[in-house]
């Protein structure tokens, strides 16, 4: 199974994601923001980074880039996304995602392992998972506080569209500690930590992000075996 990473100007872990999807079985695809064609692949991945600069707001530039028409247009037709930290920001810029991702309510710049409990087992990308399994993932960010309306978040938890929540207190100062959320069909996540750089012992963060990679595998099969 073949997913793809994209790279625009200003991310920093495409590499790191494509590495990731290696080692959880599926052939890595190099994606360019500037092309629209997304090579056949069966699932994307938007990456942790700077796009465009952050100017304007993180993620506000890249929603526009070519490839995101093309990805907007097949995760409404059901193509499994995943965005982390930066992707999760043009997730929500783009309106794939509710909420908005703004400066950390500390203002300053946090990296570091972070707790994480898996609230929603059910997606594309977390049904490797256990329900409510804690787990360690890196975060590295300072635009990553999770912010929205009373009513969506009511929405957001009444439809278990959280994904996952901070342990131990959040790093950003999310709000409801929210730490990931997905689109009602379960086909689009976005998340604040770093799963793609929790994906074996070496780096001293354990293997807990791999279950990311391995769960879309998981449910593309599924897929496939429905159609």
């Amino acid at each position: 199974m073949r997913v793809g990473v994209v790279t625009f100007p200003g991310s920093l872990d495409d590499r790191d994601a494509l590495r990731a999807v290696r080692l959880g079985g599926a052939e890595p695809v190099a994606l360019w923001h500037d092309e629209a064609d997304l090579h056949g692949v069966q699932a994307v991945i938007l990456p942790g980074g700077f796009s465009y600069g952050d100017y304007l707001r993180a993620g506000a530039i890249a929603r526009f880039a070519p490839v995101m028409e093309s990805i907007i247009d097949a995760a409404n037709g059901g193509l499994p996304v995943l965005g982390i930290c930066n992707g999760f920001q043009i997730l929500c810029e783009a309106h794939l995602l509710p909420g908005a991702l703004t400066r950390n309510s500390h203002l300053h710049f946090r990296c570091r392992p972070q707790g994480l409990q898996v609230v929603n087992n059910k997606t594309a990308w977390t049904n490797a998972y256990a329900q409510d399994q804690e787990i360690v993932i890196p975060v590295k960010n300072i635009d990553g506080c999770f912010v929205a309306d009373d009513r969506t978040l009511d929405e957001l938890e009444a439809e278990g569209r959280v994904i996952a929540r901070y342990v131990g207190g959040s790093p950003n100062g999310s709000q409801r500690d929210i730490a990931g959320v997905t689109n009602p069909a379960g086909n689009v996540v976005g998340m604040m930590p770093h799963p793609e750089h929790a994906v074996e012992a070496l780096t001293g963060t354990g293997a807990d992000g791999l279950p990311i990679f391995t769960s879309v595998l998981t449910y593309l099969g599924q897929q496939a075996g429905v159609r």
